[in-house]
């Protein structure tokens, strides 16, 4: 069965809200299975959890078939995500363009010439799929 993984910012954001969408959109068409997550950094340690954004998002999508709500815990959100997809065996990454442009920020300390995509699908083996929010994703 296909895994798709798609990290969101709790309270929803106007940008979590059109990644969650397409990412809702692919599993249902491709009757994959969804993993929604969320990232809650040690540094600001808000302390949410999967019951609060369960309710979040059910409250702007209805009840969602064969999907995940997870919560965990982090320094760097980019690696936080990066493990999860790697634990769930992700074929398909939904990110939103802002966390894009984070990512890309990050490996440029590490890399020359950063290619969020090409260096996840390097890590993952995955489709990774960006979501800006006033378009529709980019594969």
């Amino acid at each position: 069965m296909t895994r798709v993984v798609v990290p969101v910012r709790y309270p929803l954001t106007k940008h979590s809200k059109a990644t969650l969408s397409e990412a809702v959109r692919i599993s249902e068409e491709r009757e994959a299975e969804l993993t929604i997550l969320h990232v809650d950094l040690y540094q600001e340690n808000r302390g949410v959890t999967r019951a609060e954004l369960k309710r979040a998002i059910e409250r702007e999508f209805g009840r969602l078939e064969r999907t995940r709500y997870v919560i965990r815990r982090g320094f760097l959100v980019e690696e936080t995500i990066l493990e999860e997809a790697a634990a769930e065996e992700a074929d398909i990454v939904v990110i939103g363009s802002k966390q894009a442009s984070r990512w890309r920020r990050m490996l440029r300390r590490f890399l020359d010439d950063p290619d969020i995509e090409t260096y996840l699908r390097q890590k993952l083996d995955c489709t990774v799929i960006t979501v800006r929010p006033d378009q529709k994703s980019e594969a």
